[in-house]
């Protein structure tokens, strides 16, 4: 029987989540990532990951289609005994994400239902019925935000939901301690990738204030995060549970 590890990551095509499917690939684990719409962005990853000599696949998900879930959960259960000798899974990285910039004067109730769904109430009761096929003693990473520390104007939706994922990753690690399973988030900062319609990439003003009030002096890459979250799914993070590490380069500080 194959003792390698496996790690679920959502939203794992491209940007942050590529880069943290390709750094645990590069750790020895294999990988099951998904897409939304990007399905040959997602299968070069795979192709990546199978390069290095590790076992990957790509399984469609889209989190603001609340009942599509149970679905995903069952392609899941057929995958790991297709490709993967029927093992469970070990981590779980909640990534996938979207992003809008509204301002809370004209936030709807359409707009507050979609990130409900994909930033929270999907990421909950997808991690509730994933629980069956995660291995005890592995790890769930869930994403957050700089901007729950820090107002950024046009995020009140967004950064409300991912406040409510950190309270629940601290609850997470409580009631999955007995079976070993740690949960920790990972809040970056203002990262230079195509999220948000690349909000930042795209708008050089933008980027030169956010490196200006940033210690480090620039804007955080899709690089700077992935080994951190490869990290906490290692053993050499065991000891640390119902943490949020905050990956920003020193914003605002």
């Amino acid at each position: 029987m194959d003792n390698t590890k496996i790690a679920l990551v959502t939203g794992g095509s491209r940007g942050l989540g590529k880069d943290m499917a390709l750094r645990l690939a590069e750790q020895g684990k294999d990988i099951i990532l998904t897409y939304n719409s990007n399905q040959s962005d997602a299968q070069d990853v795979v192709a990546q990951i199978k390069a290095m000599g590790k076992k990957a696949e790509a399984i469609q998900l889209n989190l603001s289609v609340f009942s599509s879930i149970d679905g995903f959960i069952d392609s899941v259960s057929n995958t790991l005994s297709s490709t993967f000798e029927g093992r469970k899974i070990d981590y779980l990285v909640n990534n996938a994400g979207m992003g809008a910039t509204i301002s809370f004067a004209n936030a709807t109730e359409a707009d507050f239902d979609n990130f409900t769904n994909v930033h929270f109430k999907g990421v909950y009761f997808l991690t509730q019925k994933l629980l069956p096929y995660l291995n005890d003693g592995g790890g769930i990473v869930n994403i957050s935000s700089g901007t729950t520390r820090f107002a950024n104007p046009g995020y009140s939706i967004y950064a409300s939901m991912k406040s409510a994922i950190e309270t629940l990753t601290r609850y997470i690690a409580k009631e999955l301690g007995p079976r070993g399973i740690r949960a920790n988030v990972v809040a970056p900062g203002p990262i230079e990738t195509d999220f948000n319609n690349a909000g930042i990439r795209s708008n050089a003003q933008l980027k030169g204030y956010l490196a200006s009030v940033t210690a480090l002096g620039r804007v955080g890459e899709a690089e700077d995060i992935g080994s951190v979250v490869a990290f906490l799914c290692s053993e050499q993070s065991r000891w640390i549970n119902g943490q949020r590490i905050e990956v920003s380069g020193g914003i605002n500080l």
